[in-house]
């Protein structure tokens, strides 16, 4: 096996198809996409790549494997499917998935179009060393009872990142015991669980991803930042003839000197970003703002801007999903039954709670107009004081 020293889990070996994929185009591509995207801009060592992530995903999923009962069928594509599972990304990562996905209709996982084209080197691979294209892709989306070790609430992607963005970033708040979380992994007809004794183990995971939001994916500067790429990027694909399948082919850096071309570029390679002229909690929404549309963000901005008397252009509105984890889904077995780790923690609840404690609704502009943004911005999406 062909070893490759890694900054989290030391030498990671790779078997021979793992060593054929890594070096074809599509997957050195992942060279080029930051892991965590604007979250840069807030923590400025975390620079490491969705190249060395998947390393770590195939790392952790070949480990998990050697303590399940699976043939060695399955395993090799299970194995080529962690290795492959983010290659479907876009430039800057998430920050561009919903862009895409409005274009396309496909989320970063689904990866089917890539992995079974017969002129890209990965599909070749795939098949000279007997592997079916097509299940290597549908694990990636999750298919399978195994598919959950790579897309799943136990899944070794989140047991990879976790650590890893805690690592670079230099926060503690990632830290858990993934050695133990693969041992007690017991493979059941419907997916993965965590066996008997493991409640704690899950919510260890869960308190990890919570931390993690608070205080590096949800980081306010990232947040406008990655607003501001999205509307730079929706003004790049109105005015130039790059195709959408262009686009999310882009790697980062190519992305960020085509949007030199405006303004938002600009500011976000000059770090020059906007500032909050409303960071509300879900308390002080309407009912039902949480769910708004992609268009219904676009025509509040129209409005905000019209009533503040600003340009269209420098007023963002960005509604985040609903609060809530994936992790809360885990199951776990707590005396001999299998439960979501919702209804066996206690300490679930304060977690979810603390997720819908911290959720914010935003609206950004040029620090010079935050004033009168703020006023039209209350009126227009019917806040409340408090």
């Amino acid at each position: 096996m062909k070893p490759i020293k890694d900054s989290v889990h030391d030498y990671i070996p790779l078997d021979s198809v793992a060593a054929d994929l890594v070096d074809t185009p599509t997957f050195q591509r992942l060279r080029h996409i930051k892991q965590l995207s604007t979250v840069r801009l807030v923590f400025p060592s975390a620079n490491h790549t969705r190249f060395e992530h998947s390393l770590g995903v195939y790392h952790l999923a070949r480990n998990a494997l050697e303590h399940l009962d699976v043939d060695e069928e399955t395993a090799a594509h299970v194995r080529a499917a962690a290795l492959l599972h983010d290659v479907g990304h876009g430039p800057y990562g998430h920050q561009t998935e919903d862009l895409i996905h409005r274009q396309t209709g496909e989320d970063h996982d689904q990866v089917e179009w890539l992995l079974t084209d017969s002129d890209r080197e990965v599909c070749q691979v795939l098949e000279r060393h007997g592997l079916d294209p097509v299940r290597v892709s549908a694990l990636v989306e999750g298919a399978e009872p195994l598919g959950s070790l790579v897309s799943g609430e136990l899944d070794v992607d989140r047991m990879d990142y976790l650590v890893r963005d805690a690592h670079h970033t230099g926060v503690p708040y990632g830290t858990i015991d993934h050695g133990r979380l693969i041992r007690e992994l017991r493979l059941e007809a419907d997916g993965l669980v965590l066996g008997e004794g493991n409640v704690a183990t899950a919510e260890s995971l869960l308190l990890a991803r919570s931390l993690m939001n608070a205080v590096v994916y949800r980081h306010h500067v990232s947040r406008i930042a990655g607003a501001m790429l999205e509307r730079a990027c929706e003004r790049y694909l109105e005015t130039t003839d790059t195709t959408i399948d262009e686009f999310r082919r882009l790697a980062d850096h190519d992305l960020l000197v085509e949007l030199g071309r405006f303004e938002l570029g600009r500011r976000i390679e000059r770090r020059d970003l906007y500032k909050r002229a409303v960071w509300a909690g879900i308390d002080r929404v309407p009912p039902g703002t949480v769910a708004v549309t992609h268009a219904d963000e676009r025509a509040a901005e129209r409005e905000i801007a019209e009533r503040a008397g600003v340009d269209h252009d420098t007023v963002i509105v960005d509604v985040p999903g609903r609060p809530g984890m994936k992790e809360m889904g885990t199951n776990v077995v707590v005396d001999g039954v299998v439960q979501r780790l919702e209804d066996a923690s206690a300490l679930a609840a304060g977690i979810r709670a603390g997720e819908r404690a911290r959720w914010r609704l935003g609206v950004y502009c040029p620090e010079a107009h935050t004033a009168e943004v703020a006023t039209a911005a209350r009126d227009v999406l019917g806040l409340g004081v408090n």
